[in-house]
């Protein structure tokens, strides 16, 4: 199976592997959606539902719940710092990957991807519920974060423009060029200005993953961003999108599956930029 050339094949999980282990203590299958109702309609049995938003960010100022937060939240979820956390969700696993990237910023050893997303599991009629599970809570204490090694912030991301090193810019080519403020059936989102950061390439986040949810072979995943994009394992990259969902996306391929050691998530990204008082701005392809 390609799985087995990815450079950590091991932060991937099947379907089928997700069905054996139901009812494993030490997994717990979180569902990360953008359309937090479908959860409602049905999920994977015994998944609980993290929302990106109400969950995983402060409600109060622009960033991430804090570490006593996050205990909280993990420990009514029923996760311990062993646990095994498998993510799934919507629109092919943005979320998830956004979930799992918040986790790794929170240092949580175990993260895991189920590959092929919600789409492929309702796909393939394997069981659902509509039931809320409930957990004994655990005593999670956040033992150390990753932040300053997968997210980088507005000053830095400047000035690693200015350095000419690699940029991505994971939003549809419309949204790139500053033909739209959006991706298209959305509604506009704060950004005042359209365009992309100066240097930054356009490679859609959706070229990773197939039609089915399932990831790209290496080889396939290869072609995209090095011989395409001219990337190397050694570089230092930045993936930018609107708010960080889609490249949190692309941050995990290059991570995870092709083994780059140096990847951030800009979060703050284009609504962030795009209303940025005299931030640089290119335009066009």
């Amino acid at each position: 199976m390609a799985e087995t050339q990815y450079a950590h094949p091991e932060v991937l999980v099947s379907a089928d592997w997700v069905e054996a282990h139901l009812n494993d203590p030490k997994v717990r299958i979180v569902e990360s959606d953008e359309d937090i109702l479908l959860y409602d309609l049905g999920h994977v049995p015994g998944a609980v539902r993290i929302d990106w938003q109400g969950d995983l960010q402060d409600q109060l100022r622009r960033d991430y719940i804090d570490a006593e937060k996050f205990e909280a939240l993990c420990s009514r979820s029923g996760i311990a710092n062993e646990t095994t956390v498998v993510f799934y969700g919507d629109k092919l696993n943005w979320w998830a990957c956004y979930a799992f990237w918040a986790f790794k910023l929170f240092g949580h050893k175990d993260c895991r991807i189920l590959n092929g997303s919600r789409k492929l599991w309702m796909d393939q009629k394997r069981p659902t519920s509509t039931e809320i599970p409930s957990y004994p809570p655990t005593k999670y204490k956040v033992q150390g974060g990753n932040e300053d090694q997968i997210r980088i912030f507005r000053d830095a991301v400047e000035a690693h423009a200015k350095a000419g090193l690699p940029l991505l810019d994971v939003r549809s080519p419309k949204e790139f060029t500053g033909e739209t403020l959006h991706m298209e059936d959305y509604p506009q989102e704060g950004a005042l200005r359209g365009g992309h950061i100066p240097g930054a390439k356009n490679v859609p986040w959706s070229r990773a993953v197939n039609e089915d949810g399932t990831f790209k072979s290496p080889d396939e995943l290869r072609a995209i961003f090095e011989q395409e994009c001219g990337l190397k394992p050694s570089d230092s990259v930045v993936a930018y999108c609107r708010i960080g969902e889609r490249s949190s996306l692309t941050w995990f391929v290059l991570t995870y599956l092709l083994g780059y050691p140096n990847v951030k998530n800009y979060d703050g990204s284009w609504t962030e930029w795009g209303n940025l008082v005299r931030a640089p701005i290119a335009r066009g392809a």
